[in-house]
């Protein structure tokens, strides 16, 4: 699991005003952000028209962590907060560890599609305290707290000094300048936040579709958590429910590693001379990251309309994506995508938003 830093717990327990809490609301939707580099990733290693089922899953996680990254926003709109998207800073260093983590735990990198790399990191990202069938465990009396926190213990902090904050500090509780798309998440997924009360199940939203329950692997009725989804890929079979628990021994979940491209890991624009093909296209899908990342910032800073544009942005990854990873890059690998943020493409000046520099 991801083990966070405990003074992160502290200082979100020890919030007596809205503002205190902004920097904590502000560090989710960057954690949230923060996993779908490395998921998109793998997801577009996956060769078009192979691994289908693996990228089925992919997909759908991705597209969740869109969705969890978009309530952690919307809850620091609901309290006054501007979530800074385009920020020198936003993206993390990968490979690297994850916002908030704390020294020499997880390293996550920017790799093709891998069994190894879904066991090692992506469930490790995702693992809940207790994963099913393990019962929950109290502290005993007397005993210290552990040295770090969890993603669970993160979100269970917030939520219960919101509570403890109470109803005056929502200062918007409607959509604008909230973002609400029923076009492209469901209504009982991304809705206004009004208060404590809908401030929190948005919350549990985001921890029951990375995590499940201590009792169920399951979001929904027959949709598994992320955890258990990556469990699934790992196994290579889809999880069932048996008489003594629940399996990976459902219908089978083929993956062929002819269809991944070998992209080299972490790649970063400066790998690449000036003028070479290589350096064009990672150049190019770095820029248009970085478009997408500013349509973000505008549509959760009173343009939520840009919405749209945003995610016509991360779908238009798929299509550089195919043409950067068919690209050479020595050894027997091709050019594996670098999530940096520019200002300017092959030196030509992109109006993206002023002041953010360019980080890696």
């Amino acid at each position: 699991m991801i083990k966070l830093q405990r003074e992160v717990i502290r200082g979100i327990r020890a919030a007596t005003t809205p503002e205190e809490l902004h920097r904590y609301l502000q560090k989710a939707v960057e954690l949230e952000h923060s996993t779908i580099p490395p998921y998109l990733t793998a997801l577009l290693s996956l060769k078009p028209g192979t691994n289908q089922r693996i990228a089925k899953l992919l997909r759908g996680i991705v597209v969740q962590e869109m969705l969890h990254m978009s309530i952690s926003a919307n809850v620091l709109i609901a309290i006054g907060g501007k979530p800074a998207i385009n920020q020198r800073g936003f993206i993390p260093r990968y490979p690297g560890p994850l916002p908030m983590h704390v020294a020499g735990g997880l390293q996550v990198g920017i790799e093709a599609f891998s069994i190894k790399l879904v066991k090692d990191v992506f469930m490790a990202i995702e693992e809940p305290e207790h994963p099913v069938p393990v019962r929950t465990r109290l502290l005993g009396a007397g005993q210290p707290e552990p040295e770090f926190a969890t993603i669970g213990e993160f979100y269970d902090a917030i939520k219960e000094q919101i509570r403890k904050l109470g109803p005056s500090i929502f200062t918007v509780g409607t959509a604008p300048p909230q973002v609400v798309s029923s076009t492209w998440f469901p209504a009982d997924k991304l809705f206004p936040i009004t208060g404590c009360d809908s401030a929190c199940a948005a919350i549990d939203i985001i921890k029951l579709e990375g995590e499940g329950t201590s009792a169920t692997p399951y979001e929904s009725p027959d949709d598994p958590a992320h955890y258990y989804k990556f469990g699934e890929i790992a196994a290579g079979k889809s999880i069932v429910a048996t008489p003594t628990g629940f399996a990976y021994a459902g219908d089978p979940i083929p993956f062929d590693a002819a269809g991944v491209w070998p992209l080299r890991p972490n790649c970063k624009i400066a790998d690449f001379a000036v003028g070479t093909q290589a350096r064009t296209r990672i150049e190019q899908f770095a820029y248009n990251y970085s478009a997408l990342l500013n349509a973000l910032h505008d549509t959760f800073n009173g343009q939520p309309r840009r919405l749209d544009s945003a995610i016509g942005l991360m779908y238009d990854l798929r299509v550089l994506a195919v043409a950067l990873m068919s690209t050479d890059a020595g050894n027997g690998q091709t050019v594996g995508p670098s999530y940096e943020y520019v200002q300017a493409q092959g030196g030509m000046p992109t109006g993206l938003a002023a002041g953010a520099g360019a980080v890696g």
